[in-house]
């Protein structure tokens, strides 16, 4: 194997060069192949992903390249909606709720009422004709977080087979090498898919070219290659038919690459032919070592910003699937910071400049039917997906979310303008490659108007963490323009003269009065006061729209109120309803929205609806979805109730809830909990909001001592931290604007002047 070559030591490495000794056991690892699609491992680059599963005869390579969805170019505006939506309005503020969802239903959802679904690429197998695979021994496959890559060995026939597995962002490919020590190679390498293709051979190579599917009416209109070749050191290599074989070969490495003609979401005017001829003749002249060495350098320039130790527990050194077997009756903390880097894995994996933001299964999916079609749900999930990025210092990776919000708010300006009569634009809850923005499903999941608005709001979160200008000025016209939406879109509730938005429904709840349609459900108040405010704090940062600064702080005060029922819960409607929702233990908890991940409420400034969300929060239980625990996993951590936040991450990362490679269970498989559980780790050791640092705030008694190095608070400053007794004996800032800040600890709080680039580190002492 060839020695890694030495990346640069850039400021943040020199900073923390000790990340690379608390990550060099981030490793994911089982005594057999993979059986099912989760349980192999995922590699991606952002565009390219496949599924490893670790095979000992066959090797399977499941693909997905993530512009590849079915269709093509629409839009999905009904056009009678314009005309039905004062109906739908007038049956609401009248209790009609089920006649409004059937009128609505019939007159209003979008056409075609589904969106496109993200597709499989398809597979590539290799097989390896000289393996007898009963008498296989030393069987061991894994997955180095630390390098990104995967890696599977054996023994057979007096010979130990090497399969190594990368997805370089760097080249743009997949590099499979394959060594085995003490005799030869041979091996067979296919492609197949479900898409409609032709697979041809030639030439040492391989390559598929097909047509995307048709789906709900809309024709397929993007073309796809994909293209492999093949490396041999020694050996001959072979045409047959479909199939490249190599025999007796010393080493080979196969590189495989796919693009598809998307170029925008109006665009399919691509080459995907050249795209891919162009990436392999790139790297014609570079050896495996060449491409690993770059491809770990990448890696490793976001991966080893950030490393947690929690102490490593009694089944540390165990196969992974055995550590998750045990999640709830075994002492094993650093389960929780391998689950947690995983997460940062996969967020480099799936999440890179220039390609699609992670969709609800990051850009692994077998299935060209998969469930909701794979798409970006925007009520909670594709949010949820993007809740660590900034704190886990992965900023980078939010850039193929801004742009999709971009890209939302020009196919949004049309849905606001024909659907709705108003300036600005909107998006319902859920969107796709094409970027419809159309309310999709039946009116009571897709009638939702402030999908966008909240996608704005989190862009508005990424600003506040690294606090650049350039950025905020980016964004703005997507705040601006989901405010204006809303001056125009917003009425006036005759029955408490409150302005709410009408039609609406608190995600994805029924409320027990025949309906989950709704006039300003609590989410949605709290959301548009984010919007409000944040649009208001941009514009007076930007010196701009002053009539718009004053319109939405007027229209804020209108806005309903948070409401405390008549148990003590927070109300998720504007009436007291939560004892009569038809599932009262419902997997969404929308209108906990603004304990998190708004800061609206909060136990300083906020008592008695902080109380009050806690009631809401016990009343809905503890069990849920994959997701639905990682977002109560962060309500509980801004509770500041440890041992509950910590009872919920165990939940999560039990069987049932986390599959055996370690992705979320809805189920089915689905990445949002992923990304929401490490949100909450971090939630339960660091929160800030303003100029204020929370240190340990729901720290549990079963971390009693461990490190946090690299990670991100708001007011562009990074946080080193250690703990041991459950006290902090260290924190260091680093912070890159001037600023005072607060900084709190269960043991005491202290204000210090922070000077960009001057660090600043605090100890125990110092609290006391």
């Amino acid at each position: 194997m060839a020695p890694l070559l030495s990346a640069p030591m850039s400021r943040a490495s020199q900073q923390h060069r000790t990340a690379a000794d608390a990550v060099r056991h981030s490793l994911l690892w089982y005594q057999h192949p993979a059986g099912e699609w989760t349980e192999a491992l995922p590699i991606g680059n952002g565009s390219l992903g496949a599924m490893v599963f670790g095979g000992i005869k066959r090797e399977r390579l499941q693909l997905n390249e993530d512009t590849l969805w079915s269709g093509g170019p629409y839009s999905n505006v009904n056009p009678k909606a314009r005309a039905a939506l004062p109906k739908v309005r007038e049956l609401i503020f009248a209790g009609k709720y089920a006649e409004a969802e059937a009128y609505a239903d019939a007159h209003v959802q979008a056409v075609p009422m589904r969106e496109m679904a993200y597709q499989a690429l398809g597979d590539c197998f290799i097989d390896l004709p000289q393996v007898n695979e009963t008498s296989a021994a030393d069987y061991r496959r894994e997955l180095d977080l630390d390098t990104a890559i995967a890696r599977t060995r054996f023994t057979t026939g007096g010979r130990a087979y090497v399969r190594e597995v990368f997805a370089s962002p760097v080249h743009h490919l997949i590099a499979v090498s394959i060594r085995a020590e003490g005799g030869t190679v041979s091996a067979d390498f296919s492609l197949a898919s479900g898409q409609r293709v032709e697979v041809s051979a030639s030439d040492a190579t391989l390559t598929m070219h097909g047509v995307n599917n048709e789906d709900r009416g809309i024709a397929g209109k993007l073309r796809f290659t994909a293209m492999g070749k093949v490396r041999a050191s020694g050996g001959m290599v072979s045409a047959d038919g479909p199939i490249l074989r190599v025999r007796d070969a010393r080493s080979v490495l196969f590189l495989l690459t796919a693009a598809t003609s998307h170029r925008s979401p109006s665009d399919v005017s691509g080459d995907p032919n050249a795209i891919t001829i162009g990436r392999l003749a790139a790297v014609d002249g570079l050896s495996y070592a060449a491409l690993r060495d770059a491809h770990v350098a990448e890696h490793q320039r976001l991966f080893r910003r950030v490393s947690l130790d929690l102490g490593r527990g009694e089944r540390a050194d165990q196969p992974t699937d055995q550590r998750l077997e045990h999640a709830a009756d075994s002492d094993d903390p650093s389960l929780a910071a391998l689950y947690f880097q995983f997460a940062r894995y996969l967020m480099i994996s799936s999440s890179r400049p220039g390609t699609q933001p992670a969709n609800l299964q990051g850009i692994w999916n077998d299935s060209n039917q998969p469930p909701w079609q794979s798409k970006y749900t925007i009520n909670i999930n594709t949010e949820m997906n993007y809740w660590p990025v900034d704190s886990a210092d992965l900023s980078e990776c939010i850039e193929p979310l801004t742009a999709m919000v971009e890209q939302l708010a020009v196919s949004g300006a049309r849905t606001a303008k024909e659907m709705y009569g108003a300036r600005g634009w909107v998006a319902h809850h859920n969107t796709d490659l094409w970027r419809a923005s159309g309310p999709i499903d039946h009116a009571r999941t897709g009638l939702w108007p402030t999908g966008g608005a909240w996608l704005a709001t989190q862009l508005w979160d990424h600003w506040d963490y690294v606090r650049d200008d350039a950025y905020l000025k980016r964004i703005y016209p997507l705040l601006a323009g989901a405010a204006r939406f809303f001056l125009d879109t917003l009425v006036r509730d005759p029955r408490t003269g409150h302005m709410v938005t009408n039609p609406s429904f608190s995600p994805e709840n029924d409320h027990g009065h025949g309906s989950t349609l709704c006039a300003g459900p609590t989410m949605d108040m709290q959301i548009l006061r984010d919007l409000f405010d944040r649009t208001g704090a941009a514009a007076k940062r930007l010196g701009r729209d002053g009539d718009l600064r004053r319109d939405v702080a007027a229209m804020r005060d209108r806005l309903a109120p948070d409401r405390i029922g008549a148990k003590g819960q927070l109300q998720e409607w504007q009436f007291d309803w939560d004892m009569d929702a038809t599932d009262p233990h419902h997997r969404h908890v929308s209108h906990l929205y603004g304990l998190y991940p708004s800061h609206q409420i909060n136990p300083d400034d906020t008592p008695a609806l902080t109380r009050a969300a806690r009631t809401s929060l016990e009343m809905r239980g503890d069990d849920a979805t994959g997701w639905g625990l990682g977002w109560r996993l962060n309500l509980w951590a801004r509770l500041r109730d440890g041992a509950h936040a910590h009872r919920i991450l165990i939940h999560l990362l039990s069987p049932g809830r986390t599959y055996t490679n370690m992705f979320d269970a809805h189920p089915p498989f689905q990445i949002d909990g992923n990304f929401g559980g490490a949100a909450g780790i971090l939630e339960m050791l660091v929160q800030s909001r303003d100029d204020r640092i929370d240190l340990l705030p729901a720290l549990p008694p079963g971390w009693p001592a461990g490190s946090l190095r690299g990670i991100r608070v708001r007011g562009a400053c990074r946080l080193d931290l250690t703990w041991r007794d459950g006290r902090v004996t260290e924190a260091t800032l680093h912070p890159e604007r001037d600023g005072r800040r607060v900084i709190h600890t269960p043991h005491g709080s202290l204000s210090r002047a922070l000077r960009r680039g001057r660090t600043v580190t605090l100890r125990s002492s110092d609290f006391a």
